[in-house]
């Protein structure tokens, strides 16, 4: 379980395909300081298992369907990931309960500055806008963040400084693919009465 309270953005040193499984490599200061194999790690919002940490340096083995239905195709050396440990039973919680599970893919279709603030804007597959509501939460690539606005299978929210200087999604641009989480809460409301 996280938060969406990213605590560093590394860079991906290597991903390559092995016999078993994609090795993913990630360049970290903070979150490298303080893990052990097989502690849960939310890379761009995905939950993975550290299998080896060494020097500054992350390794997670990633499955060909995480790779296949995430942004982690997308991923070369020196991308930018959002990173977050999982959440200790007496630590803060500052933004909102993150599974580290990605429910589908969403495509940023308008990214830019309007006054002095940030508008990101993404479309999410088709009928999954379902998920979302005015005010509620989402997570981008682990990112908790507040829906401002929703329309069919897009959603809108604004950005502070702050985040765009402290995640990935200041490197970000139209079209690119984001990891997205809808919030927890909705997806139980949904099994419970759809039958």
């Amino acid at each position: 379980m996280f938060t969406g309270i990213v605590e560093e953005t590394g860079r991906v040193a290597s991903f390559t395909q092995a016999a078993d499984a994609w090795k993913l490599q990630i360049a970290a200061q903070l979150v490298a300081r303080d893990v052990a194999v097989g502690d849960s790690v939310a890379v761009n919002g995905c939950c993975l298992t550290l299998v080896r940490f060494e020097g500054g340096n992350l390794w997670f083995d990633v499955l060909e369907e995480t790779r296949r239905l995430t942004s982690f195709a997308q991923l070369a050396p020196g991308s930018a990931v959002n990173l977050e440990r999982s959440l200790r039973a007496d630590s803060r919680l500052g933004g909102h309960f993150v599974s580290g599970h990605i429910d589908a893919p969403g495509r940023i279709e308008i990214f830019e500055p309007r006054g002095n603030d940030h508008y990101l804007r993404v479309r999410v597959p088709a009928g999954q806008g379902r998920y979302l509501v005015y005010k509620g939460s989402v997570a981008i690539d682990g990112i908790s963040l507040t829906v401002a606005e929703v329309q069919g299978d897009a959603f809108a929210v604004w950005l502070i400084p702050h985040t765009l200087a402290v995640t990935n999604l200041g490197e970000k641009k139209t079209n690119d693919t984001v990891n997205l989480e809808f919030d927890l809460l909705a997806k139980y409301v949904e099994k419970l009465i759809v039958r």
